[in-house]
């Protein structure tokens, strides 16, 4: 069949932007894998499964989400290509389909990359949200900045930070007096301002520590409503000349009915935007994973019995088709799924 699976792509998310447009709309990015035997079909080997939350035999695909209010959607998703066992082996990649131009692309360049088309085609985050898969990236961080784009991502407890902002001093490059003036480089120089890992700050800052926790009501699950403790403050991480770049609003979070399990989140927001809008912007990626579970379950994203790269490309995007003609039909009948409501 002779058809144009971007163009599709590309259609679906702009009628996204002309018909769901929402001043609270939020963007989530996340990743979901496919089971599969043997090692014929385009991209699969031996890495972290989700679906069975161990290693094992399987497609991963990078995919990016919408939501506003009570209706959700997919609009994107593109399988990710291993560098050492795909990439580099261009006589199995032409076996399998994959064109000499798809080349090995880290998971949170596909994601910037998506976010960056969807922007293209008019749809507007006013926040977007990930995993510490994501997050833990600072050249991703940068990136998002670079678009405009508010973020609210989870980040892994060993991400670098500074409390404050250390001093940053300048020096002399002598030159050649025939080449003109030397040059003032910048050069850091810490005092009393170590970077440390996130979760040290937790541990051990006097700064955070005079923060009181605050209870917060983030979602309404199942069980009942989910509550947090939140507390935050600003803190400057390093650019691709470690030198400090920020403030950036650092928030740490804990489950009150389970206080060991903490979660760190990092957000460019302005320090005026409210912290239970930053949770409930972080609490929002439970929405990619229904998403991801009604495609799975109702409408067979990961049942392709195909192998061939084109094949699974068009399948995630016919799925995408699919889950918002049923997010359209659910919307426009008024009916609301399980755990359909936005956390409060």
């Amino acid at each position: 069949m002779q058809w144009d699976e971007g163009a599709v792509r590309d259609r679906l998310q702009r009628r996204v932007a002309q018909q769901h447009a929402h001043p609270h709309g939020i963007g989530i990015l996340d990743e979901t894998s496919f089971a599969k035997k043997g090692n014929h079909t385009a991209c699969v080997q031996r890495q972290h499964c989700g679906s069975r939350g161990k290693q094992d035999n399987c497609v991963v695909a990078v995919h990016l989400g919408y939501a506003a209010d009570d209706f959700h959607t997919l609009l994107d998703g593109e399988l990710y290509l291993s560098e050492e066992t795909w990439h580099q082996n261009r006589t199995r990649c032409r076996a399998a389909g994959i064109p000499d131009e798809v080349a090995y692309r880290p998971k949170w360049q596909m994601g910037l990359a998506q976010i960056q088309r969807a922007l293209g085609n008019g749809v507007r985050f006013s926040w977007l949200t990930f995993d510490e898969g994501y997050g833990g990236k600072p050249p991703f961080l940068r990136g998002l900045e670079a678009l405009g784009q508010n973020y609210v991502g989870e980040i892994p407890v060993s991400f670098m930070v500074w409390t404050q902002p250390p001093e940053v001093m300048y020096r002399e490059h002598h030159r050649d007096r025939r080449q003109g003036r030397p040059r003032k480089l910048p050069r850091l120089k810490v005092r009393n301002t170590p970077v440390c890992e996130v979760r040290h700050v937790l541990a051990h800052s006097p700064k955070l520590r005079r923060v009181p926790w605050i209870r917060y009501r983030v979602k309404d699950g199942e069980k009942g409503p989910m509550v947090w403790e939140a507390k935050g403050i600003p803190v400057w991480m390093k650019d691709e000349s470690d030198l400090p770049v920020g403030p950036y609003r650092l928030l740490i979070t804990r489950n009150v009915l389970k206080p060991d399990e903490v979660k760190f989140f990092l957000s460019n927001a302005a320090a005026s935007a409210p912290v239970e809008t930053l949770l409930r912007v972080a609490f929002s990626r439970w929405r990619i994973e229904r998403m991801f579970e009604d495609s799975k379950d109702e409408l067979g994203m990961d049942h392709f019995e195909v192998r061939r790269y084109l094949s699974i490309r068009r399948h995630l995007i016919l799925t995408c088709v699919s889950h918002l003609f049923l997010a359209e039909f659910r919307l426009d009948h008024g009916k609301k799924t399980r755990n359909s409501r936005s956390p409060k």
